[in-house]
C-alpha cells in the first residue's frame, strides 16, 4: 500500500487552497480517483501558461517538473494536455491562476 494520498483528494485540496487564496482553479479533466497523475496548467493572471507535474527530477528525487510552450503557438498548452490525456485517461488536468502557483502545487501534490 502506498503512503500517497488519493489523487482525487489532492486535486480537491489544491482547488480549495487556491480558491481560499483568492485565485481561480478549474478542473479540465477528471482522472482516476485513487492513483491518476496530476497535470497542472499554471497561469499568471490568465497569461504565460506552463504545465507542472510530479515527476523525478535530475537528482533522482521527486520534484515538480515544468514545461513551457513555445511563445509562437498560443494553443500549444491545450494541445499538450489533450494529447497527454488521450494517452493517459487516468490523468487529472487542473488549471490554476494564482500567485505562487508552484508553491501551492508543491505543498499539495508533493507534500512539502
Amino acid at each position: 500500500m502506498s503512503d500517497r494520498l488519493p489523487s482525487g483528494l489532492l486535486v480537491g485540496a489544491l482547488l480549495r487552497r487556491v480558491n481560499d487564496a483568492g485565485g481561480m482553479g478549474m478542473m479540465l479533466a477528471r482522472g482516476d480517483p485513487m492513483g491518476g497523475a496530476i497535470l497542472i496548467i499554471a497561469l499568471d493572471r490568465g497569461a504565460n501558461p506552463r504545465a507542472l507535474e510530479r515527476g523525478i527530477g535530475p537528482d533522482g528525487r521527486v520534484a515538480l517538473l515544468s514545461w513551457t510552450p513555445p511563445e509562437a503557438d498560443p494553443d500549444a498548452i491545450t494541445h499538450y494536455w489533450q494529447r497527454r490525456r488521450r494517452n493517459d485517461p487516468d490523468l487529472w488536468v487542473v488549471e490554476l491562476d494564482v500567485p505562487s502557483v508552484e508553491r501551492f502545487a508543491a505543498e499539495t501534490i508533493l507534500g512539502g
